[in-house]
């Protein structure tokens, strides 16, 4: 299927498509007019990558693990270990959120923000 296919029916401009390509993210063949051809699989995959993005992974933690669950034949297990090291990570950054958070608040009005409050 040509790049605008698989554009409609996943919603992402023909431009993401084409970047995701350049990173290795998907691949299509160049027909001889140099029309770009993508297998039907790719759609379910853009459909994944979106999802994953929503869900707070980067493009590099897709790219790294994507091969790894489509070869994975209980997916489900690997997708559940992989949300809880997300999860482990976004507790971690909460907690540095939060100190930061507490840093700042010491800091406001206090004449100098390079300075804590006494």
């Amino acid at each position: 299927m040509r790049i605008g296919e698989p554009a409609a029916r996943t919603g992402l401009s023909r431009d993401t498509i084409r970047f995701y390509e350049r990173t290795g993210l998907i691949s299509g063949q160049r027909l001889a007019n140099g029309y770009r051809d993508f297998p039907p699989e790719t759609v379910p995959w853009l459909a994944y990558i979106r999802t994953a993005q929503a869900l707070g992974f980067s493009l590099a933690e897709i790219a790294r693990t994507g091969q790894e669950l489509r070869d994975t034949p209980d997916s489900a297990a690997a997708l559940s270990a992989l949300f809880e090291e997300k999860i482990a990570v976004i507790d971690a950054r909460m907690v540095q959120l939060t100190a930061l958070r507490a840093d700042l608040t010491a800091r406001a009005n206090t004449g100098c923000p390079l300075r804590t409050a006494r």
